[in-house]
């Protein structure tokens, strides 16, 4: 019964993740993309440079939080005693962290649309960063959370497709 609870905390996870990267890349993209081909005519209006830097230092800060928030989350799982309840905090911690992850990137794409400005391009490259170091993977999770051989093991196996 454990094992599958597991296997469906776990498959559900990595499902919302994938999810968010396929909203957040392709509308970066399309924005990106469209930017660099020159034929942007902006009739929009031109944010100015301190809205520029709020959106810039609003998204670093979201970084920094969804990183703490992340990690202060799975120093609560050390304190846990059964498998599930730990895999339930990471869980827990990674739709905490992908959620954020996914606000950077819609703050980062609005703000290339409206401002062209190659540091939302940096702040969303380093969001990929974080979307690519928090993906679940039994390895991962084994070593954040710091677990025995055999809850490696049942990791590994859940992890795999039923």
């Amino acid at each position: 019964m454990e094992k599958e609870e597991l296997r469906t905390i776990y498959h559900r996870t990595e499902r919302l993740t994938v999810v968010v990267l396929l909203l957040a890349l392709p509308a970066f993209g399309m924005v990106y993309l469209y930017q660099q081909s020159g034929s942007f005519s902006q009739t929009l209006p031109v944010l100015p440079d301190w809205v520029q830097y709020l959106l810039l230092g609003g998204g670093v800060l979201v970084l920094a939080a969804q990183y703490l928030l992340f990690h202060q989350k799975i120093k609560l799982s050390f304190q846990q005693e059964s498998l599930l309840e730990k895999v339930g905090l990471y869980a827990s911690a990674t739709r905490q962290r992908f959620m954020l992850l996914l606000v950077v990137s819609i703050v980062s794409t609005a703000g290339l649309f409206w401002s062209g400005s190659p540091g939302f391009v940096f702040l969303f490259t380093v969001t990929l960063v974080f979307f690519s170091l928090g993906k679940p993977t039994p390895d991962r999770m084994v070593r954040l959370m710091k677990l025995k051989k055999e809850d490696r093991e049942l990791l590994t196996e859940i992890s795999r497709p039923a």
